[in-house]
């Protein structure tokens, strides 16, 4: 459910590269474009991130339910400009936003600046560079509509897995991949309704909830709970159900270590 350019994206990729000279980056070079070209937009309540403003809350409160945020530790992958990442440090969380386009990381820091947000920083790295540099280090690990945008989902996961410390918690969000999610999630949000810009998503990416199981199982996840996240565009109203269909959350765990 994320918001969709060619200049910016060679600028990006040259951002990334440069940070990870002797590694290969798992990332696209067009959907930083895309991101990046909307940057100004990300706190706009009217904006093609409107939706992620709409659901913020339920996810986070579904979040809350599973583990509450205050006094822990927090990851957030690929955090754009920071929409969760900032409720969460508001929920007592110390929070570490990471994202590989700048442009959305400026927009976070300077959001937080204005809004005066505690316990939140944010980071131009990626999940697998941080997972190498901060093993287990992470209570919670979220990455939410995101695993639809890079090339390797299942590298993204495998990394959330190394960064979150035993026993933590990690929550996965994306859209399944079949014909009513194309319906739905790509004609109809994005050449019908107009609630999101064309060409953010891509058929190809979209993620089977069998896929990303496999993946965390692969990662050595726990799969605890899965929630389909519902929409109603006459009303603008989300809620949450076991309908997977289209928009889909996971909650995962890494198994805590074993009694010394």
């Amino acid at each position: 459910m994320h918001c969709g350019f060619a200049e910016n994206g060679l600028r990006q990729f040259a951002s990334f590269h440069n940070l990870h000279m002797t590694e290969t980056v798992n990332a696209d070079p067009a959907e930083l474009a895309k991101f990046s070209e909307l940057a100004h937009r990300w706190w706009d309540l009217e904006s093609e991130f409107r939706p992620l403003h709409e659901i913020n809350p339920l996810r986070l409160e579904w979040i809350e339910s599973i583990t509450p945020i205050a006094g822990l530790r927090v990851l957030d992958v690929g955090c754009g400009g920071g929409i969760l990442a900032d409720a969460m440090a508001r929920r007592g969380g110390d929070v570490l936003g990471i994202d590989l386009a700048d442009k959305a990381l400026k927009v976070a820091q300077l959001h937080a600046l204005e809004a005066a947000t505690r316990g939140v920083k944010y980071r131009l790295i990626s999940a697998e560079a941080l997972a190498a540099e901060q093993p287990e280090s992470f209570d919670v690990v979220t990455c939410m509509e995101m695993l639809e945008h890079v090339p390797q989902p299942a590298s993204v996961v495998g990394a959330c897995a190394r960064l979150a410390k035993p026993g933590g918690w990690v929550f996965f969000s994306t859209i399944h991949r079949n014909l009513k999610s194309f319906l739905f999630a790509i004609v109809g949000a994005e050449y019908v309704l107009g609630m999101l810009p064309r060409g953010t998503h891509e058929y190809q990416k979209l993620i089977r909830p069998s896929e990303l199981a496999a993946h965390c199982r692969a990662a050595g996840l726990d799969l605890h709970q899965t929630r389909g996240l519902q929409h109603n565009p006459v009303t603008r109203r989300y809620w949450l159900s076991d309908d997977t269909s289209v928009n889909y959350m996971f909650a995962t765990r890494k198994p805590p270590l074993p009694p010394s």
